[in-house]
């Protein structure tokens, strides 16, 4: 009887423990968030010479992480239209003959509302979220962090705030780059090889598209800047064990951060979808 005890009580550390360890990351993620929030409520209040030493970082940082991530978001934007219209043509054509008509809508929406904001999401998180981790993880393990603390400045407020800001200006921006150019996309394969007129097409994207399909994918972007953000500085500030450290930490930043925004991204539509 004891054994089965020991045993029941092992196979329950085992199943408990993930949960504990998942549960106080978060935590941290959360007060990361707050210290961060709480950075840049009490920036706003500082006289205006104070906010403009941000200004240059924060420029740095959006073209660091916007700028230079254009081409690799138009590309996978391009050809992402691309394909969903000639499945969505070819698909829709054999079951429904003249049904066709109606891929600028289909394609339209399907960017707008969906797959700009997470595509475009998960490409950052990639390239720029990755890169975030790593240099944070590399100042942490050199005791750079340490070395601002003795400084008397604040790492979260010194590191956090043009990255936080800059990603919350920048996404939204090649989010709706993603939207043009997979849309864009749409139409060539649509004019070019479906014999789609362009006017049927950009007919179709018109009656589709609504100011509030625009405005959601937005709002997505604007929650999935701050998870890629959260998620990069949370793994650089807890980097531990050299060089290994920091690539387990920018691993876990991208596979957290990617997982979180598609579990988000379920709750903002089911939101929306609501409202």
């Amino acid at each position: 009887m004891n054994r089965r005890i020991i045993r029941g009580l092992i196979l329950l550390d085992k199943f408990w423990a993930p949960v504990i360890n998942i549960t106080e990351d978060m935590g941290r993620v959360f007060i990361l968030l707050g210290r961060l929030l709480t950075a840049i409520f009490k920036l706003i209040l500082q006289p205006v010479h104070l906010r403009n030493f941000y200004l240059q970082p924060i420029l740095e940082q959006m073209v660091r992480g916007g700028v230079n991530s254009l081409p690799v978001v138009i590309t996978t934007a391009l050809f992402t239209g691309m394909v969903l219209a000639i499945q969505t043509g070819v698909t829709m054509e054999s079951k429904i003959p003249g049904s066709s008509i109606f891929i600028g809508n289909i394609v339209s929406l399907s960017l707008v509302r969906e797959l700009g904001p997470v595509l475009t999401a998960l490409l950052v998180t990639g390239r720029v979220g990755s890169a975030m981790a790593a240099e944070i993880g590399s100042m942490k393990i050199t005791e750079q962090i340490d070395a601002l603390r003795t400084l008397a400045a604040d790492p979260v407020e010194y590191l956090g705030i043009p990255r936080f800001l800059a990603m919350l200006a920048m996404l939204p921006v090649l989010t709706v780059m993603a939207d043009v150019l997979g849309t864009m996309g749409g139409w060539m394969v649509s004019s070019l090889y479906l014999e789609i007129s362009s006017i049927v097409y950009w007919d179709g994207v018109r009656a589709g598209v609504e100011i509030w399909d625009i405005l959601s994918g937005l709002v997505k972007s604007l929650f999935f800047a701050a998870i890629i953000c959260i998620f990069a500085l949370h793994r650089g500030f807890s980097t531990q064990g050299g060089a290994v450290g920091v690539g387990r930490a920018t691993t876990s930043a991208v596979v957290n951060a990617s997982i979180t925004i598609l579990i988000v991204d379920y709750f903002l539509a089911q939101a929306f979808a609501v409202l």
